[in-house]
């Protein structure tokens, strides 16, 4: 079977991908930015409120300008929405070869590089730039067969006129239950939205607490679970993958558990559950790390697991390099028999100028005569 080849293949479409991905368009390497989320930058769109500002921020002590102009944030702040258009508009007028919603799941070695299997397909490439970011949605991890749930509210007008249940006991869950309040109101549809938590209390912040209060005032149907927690994935009788969610659970003496719970499809809930870094991935493609011990690290915390790399930010599995915020705040630079902690600030700077180094090593090893 043949597969698509590629000098290099970005995971990531962050400050770090979309400047990499650029970077090797103008060099003439073949490449593809793959991106699990539905749009480029995916994470800062997540996780920045609206309306904040992107600043040009710079490292403390850092003279190195921002190397590719094109993806600077403007000196006069502006706000995430703006930003985020202004990228969307640059990928689009460059014509980078972008696949979004392709999630990176396995690597195997080849002779000339690697066979790497995603969601869209096997490819092969000469060498692979992780740029996860440092935001990465959890799992939520359910016995059986089904699929994983929806992390992100993209249109909540696809929950009304159905029973919706979103975990998460913080922020973001209310956020979305907000949102899709507003939208069951404006229809008339009197259908509930169920928000679980695994704890018994709820913690979002005043600002949330009043908007989610706002939506039940004006008529919003809420059920509130505490304590509730995902047990199982099925597969119900028409092939629906649903979600069973136990709200109280009792342990007899003699091992009989007695519990009620709800079943949701899987299309109707949304788990708003947190994110972690990038280290689960790291472990899984081999990438070493090492833990840091007192008097070792000086910017990580005692127990921290930082990824080894060298100064040109290739890992442990040669070919593969990684940059940008999913080695923030630090990692361990390789150099001769030394191993050393080194700083390494979550800037979109930093994403950009580590692309700028890495395509230029990788260009330097795939066309060395130019």
């Amino acid at each position: 079977m043949s597969h698509q080849n590629y000098d290099v293949l970005i995971v990531g479409a962050g400050p770090a991908g979309v400047a990499a991905a650029y970077l090797c368009h103008r060099q003439g390497l073949s490449y593809l930015l793959i991106e699990s989320g539905k749009r480029v930058f995916q994470g800062i769109a997540t996780t920045y409120p609206a309306g904040k500002n992107v600043f040009a921020s710079r490292p403390k002590d850092s003279e190195e300008p921002f190397r590719i102009e094109e993806l600077s944030p403007p000196e006069k702040p502006v706000t995430v929405e703006k930003y985020l258009q202004y990228v969307e508009h640059f990928v689009e007028h460059e014509q980078l070869n972008l696949q979004l919603e392709t999630s990176f799941e396995e690597v195997q070695d080849e002779r000339d590089g690697y066979l790497v299997s995603t969601s869209q397909g096997p490819l092969r490439a000469k060498k692979i730039i992780l740029a996860f970011g440092s935001s990465i949605p959890k799992e939520l991890t359910v016995y059986g067969d089904a699929k994983m749930v929806a992390k992100t509210l993209d249109d909540p007008k696809k929950y009304i006129g159905v029973r919706t249940l979103v975990i998460g006991g913080g922020n973001s869950a209310a956020d979305v239950i907000s949102s899709i309040l507003r939208a069951k109101r404006e229809a008339d549809d009197d259908q509930p939205v169920y928000w679980a938590h695994i704890a018994e209390t709820f913690d979002v912040n005043k600002d949330t607490a009043q908007r989610l209060g706002e939506e039940i005032l004006l008529g919003g149907h809420i059920r509130l679970l505490p304590g509730a927690r995902p047990r199982i994935g099925e597969v119900d009788a028409q092939g629906v993958d649903r979600l069973v969610i136990r709200t109280s659970e009792v342990r007899q003496s003699d091992g009989i558990e007695i519990y009620n719970a709800l079943s949701f499809p899987m299309k109707n809930v949304l788990a708003c559950i947190g994110s972690q870094g990038p280290l689960p991935m790291f472990d899984k493609l081999g990438l070493q790390s090492i833990a840091c011990a007192e008097g070792v690290c000086r910017i990580a915390k005692e127990g921290d697991r930082l990824l080894l790399l060298t100064a040109d930010y290739e890992s442990t599995r040669k070919g593969i390099y990684v940059i940008g915020g999913g080695i923030s705040p630090s990692y361990m630079c390789i150099s001769g028999s030394s191993i050393q902690e080194q700083q390494h600030p979550n800037l979109i700077h930093t994403a950009i100028n580590d692309a700028y180094h890495v395509v230029e090593v990788i260009r330097t090893k795939i066309k060395p005569a130019e």
